[in-house]
């Protein structure tokens, strides 16, 4: 072989999503399975983004709209903001991305938590960036500890609020103690995937902080409580001057125009949302008191999971419970091991992996 890979690609680690349904169905001969590894919707999409999905059917031959102006323009309206600072992409993972190949070059540096969303060190070490890697503080982002580790090499501080796979929040009081100490050369980076899930009333206001921190960036995404993960739909609200070069990296067809038209869609249904979240939180509290019942430690959640401490090997668990046809996502691949993370699913969905679950330990 003549050819050379570059050394940040040597090193990476490809990302172990979690099982699909029809994989383990093919695999252990089961006819039903329920999936709870993924943090899916289980209640699916809104009715009317399946509606605008079945239109765009008629329009498949067509090139996406490369400007996203709809989307953008839907975006802005829902949360008061100038669509020029909305900029989209394939999912977060894209954008994740693309503001890594934006901003770090060999050797700068990228501070993100110890057990947090994987695709941040990722992306930091593929532009040859060197990961900062913070030790948790109770389960959570120790926000203070990763102030504290910005150098003059630091480019981008991520903070995942609520943190992926946790589920615990900073509040807007430790958030505005410690913004005034990051320097203007350091992108902050606030990752709420899971926005649509948070019950706690202590929440920071993003959108608000923006207004005073042109250095910030706010993520967002279509695939967790709108239900359209499998279209890859993510988006992000930053500073003008920051959202032109984010365009120019992002390719002019990544979001494709079943995504627009359903994310459009999906923005309108406000009563879908409200659904959506009432059904986290009941089962939320159900799967609480289950685990309570069993002696099992979880640590309470803003998300559409929850992070369990199984007092036992995960691995051998995540197994048994696959044989019983019900997919969680084991700790050891978090890096928590002897942890098992579940998605909140519906109320049949619950009983069924509690079921599972004592049958197995």
């Amino acid at each position: 072989m003549g050819y050379t890979i570059r050394q940040e690609v040597l090193g990476l680690k490809m990302y172990v999503a979690g099982k699909p349904i029809s994989e383990v169905k093919r695999e252990l001969g089961l006819e039903e399975v329920i999936k709870m590894a993924s943090n899916e919707n289980p209640l699916g999409c809104s009715p009317k983004a399946k509606a605008a999905l079945l239109e765009t059917v008629n329009e498949a031959q067509l090139y996406p709209d490369a400007s996203n102006y709809e989307l953008k323009k839907a975006i802005g309206e829902k949360l008061n903001v100038e669509p020029s600072k909305v900029f989209c992409g394939a999912g977060s993972d894209l954008l994740i991305r693309v503001i890594c190949q934006t901003f770090i070059n060999s050797g700068d540096e990228s501070i993100m938590g110890a057990i947090t969303f994987s695709r941040y060190e990722d992306s930091t070490l593929l532009m040859g960036g060197k990961p900062v890697i913070i030790p948790m503080k109770d389960n959570g982002l120790d926000i203070e500890a990763m102030v504290d580790a910005i150098t003059d090499k630091t480019k981008i501080i991520w903070f995942c609020n609520p943190n992926n796979p946790t589920g615990t929040i900073f509040t807007a009081e430790e958030l505005n103690k410690v913004l005034g100490r990051i320097p203007d050369h350091v992108i902050i980076v606030m990752d709420e995937a899971y926005i649509e899930y948070v019950t706690d009333p202590n929440y920071p206001d993003s959108l608000e902080l923006l207004k005073s921190y042109p250095n910030m960036i706010v993520l967002r995404t279509f695939s967790k409580a709108y239900g359209l993960a499998s279209l890859r739909c993510g988006y992000g609200i930053a500073h003008e001057d920051i959202t032109k070069y984010f365009n120019t990296i992002i390719g002019p067809f990544d979001v494709n125009l079943f995504a627009q038209k359903a994310a459009v869609a999906a923005l309108s249904d406000d009563e879908f949302i409200t659904a959506v979240h009432n059904n986290n939180v009941e089962g939320r509290d159900y799967l609480y008191s289950e685990f309570k019942a069993l002696g099992m430690y979880y640590v309470h959640t803003n998300a559409n999971f929850i992070m369990v401490n199984t007092n036992r090997d995960d691995k051998e668990l995540f197994n048994k419970l696959l044989a019983k046809g019900v997919i969680i996502r084991p700790g050891f691949l978090l890096g928590m091991p002897g942890w098992m993370r579940v998605s909140i699913g519906k109320p049949e969905e619950n009983r069924k992996f509690i079921e599972a679950l004592k049958a197995s330990i």
